[in-house]
């Protein structure tokens, strides 16, 4: 009988605790077996030093591609939450190379902060101090401190918190602005890709630098990062989260003036667990009730709106109906976790369902039986789609999915 049998049959007649150890196994195998193990094996780049930046399609390496500050930070995060729950050395390992790539390539030694880009070989490529790639720098060396023990690191993580706030925060209208340059000045340089619109806030930086600070509380529970967190939870409920369709707004010039009508599924169940979490953490009972309340509409809609009937996560929509009917990988992952994230916020047994079914769709398409990890896309069929994200690039990563397995794993584990 294999796993979807089982746990369909457990919903069925609400069997106590099995269906949760059962799911468990699941994802720790996920993740071990497949997503750690293929990012050990198939990711690291012996020529030039740390890590490949592009592996197409095709499945083969390119080591002559451009390395990402998000890319390399999110192989840090990862394998320093891997060493942190399996207490495996080979993890540890990993995560030791991407920290000293990370500091020793990105790490911006004359003005602080992190560059965006390095060539093959190690070189900036791309100078900008993108906020979204400072906050992931923050998240991750926040992990690998918790998982390590390594003070350098969380000495590191505090560091960049400070710049951030010094350069990159809006002290009139609050909030973060998207892009800073290599010194700190203005730049007119804001996306964050070419599909992204060039204006001065985004939600998708605001949503990142939430998880860095909730990361780093946990490892430095300072009074003044704890009010600047809250601040930002109350930033993305006052601002970013439309108070009629509960879905995220995307991109704000500095007054917090909509500039899209643009909907991204995958965004708006990151966020409601994203949220959740960080409000948990917070210590503010009221704050935390009313970020509930938002995180359970957000699903909600996202429920309504953006679920196919094959499981699978719609990619995006507009004011006029779905604009990508595509099915990337991270949303997917993100759904796994934001629908369960409702389950346990409300225990409407149609968000652990959901939950549930995201996990079959990616079980059943978006799995790389043969090569490992997951494909990039899938097309409305369940066909991989080529020519796009790769298997490994410098958004394709094992962030989403090995943070949607351990994350469940802890949510099961913990009898929610």
């Amino acid at each position: 009988m294999n796993m979807n049998i089982r746990l369909r049959e457990a919903y069925a007649v609400g069997a106590g605790s099995d269906w949760k150890a059962e799911w468990r196994k699941a994802f720790a195998k996920e993740l071990k077996d497949n997503i750690l193990r293929y990012w050990m094996t198939r990711s690291v780049d012996d020529r030039n030093g740390g890590f490949i930046g592009r592996i197409g399609d095709d499945r083969k390496p390119d080591y002559e591609a451009a390395k990402s500050l998000v890319l390399n930070t999110r192989i840090l995060w990862t394998f320093s939450a891997a060493y942190r729950v399996f207490g495996d050395g080979r993890y540890l390992a990993v995560a030791e190379r991407a920290y000293e790539y990370v500091t020793d390539k990105f790490a911006d030694r004359k003005h602080g902060g992190f560059f965006w880009m390095v060539d093959a070989r190690g070189n900036p490529a791309d100078d900008r101090k993108q906020v979204y790639g400072q906050a992931f720098a923050i998240y991750a060396l926040a992990e690998y401190y918790r998982a390590a023990g390594r003070k350098e690191a969380l000495d590191k993580a505090i560091e960049t918190h400070l710049l951030l706030e010094r350069h990159g925060y809006d002290p009139v209208n609050r909030g973060y602005i998207e892009a800073r340059a290599r010194d700190w000045s203005e730049t007119d340089r804001l996306a964050l890709g070419g599909g992204d619109m060039n204006e001065r806030k985004s939600m998708n930086t605001h949503l990142h630098v939430l998880e860095a600070y909730t990361n780093l509380y946990r490892a430095w529970p300072a009074e003044e990062l704890n009010r600047k967190h809250k601040e930002l939870i109350a930033v993305m409920l006052d601002h970013i989260v439309d108070p009629e369709t509960a879905h995220f707004r995307l991109f704000f010039d500095d007054e917090w003036n909509n500039k899209s009508d643009l909907i991204s599924y995958g965004h708006d169940i990151e966020g409601s667990w994203l949220l959740t979490e960080a409000a948990e953490l917070s210590g503010d009972e009221a704050l935390l009730q009313r970020t509930k309340r938002t995180a359970i509409r957000m699903a909600e809609a996202t429920l309504a709106e953006g679920v196919d009937a094959d499981g699978g996560l719609l990619n995006e929509a507009d004011a006029q109906g779905r604009t990508d009917t595509n099915k990337d990988w991270w949303p997917q992952a993100e759904a796994v976790v934001g629908f369960y994230n409702a389950y346990q916020l409300t225990g409407e047994e149609k968000y652990l369902e959901a939950s549930r079914r995201s996990w079959s769709f990616i079980e059943r398409f978006m799995i790389d039986r043969e090569d490992g990890e997951w494909f990039g896309s899938v097309d409305r069929e369940g066909r991989p789609i080529g020519g796009g994200h790769g298997k490994v690039s410098a958004w394709k990563c094992p962030y989403h999915n090995g943070r949607a397995c351990i994350e469940m794993m802890e949510r099961l584990s913990a009898g929610q």
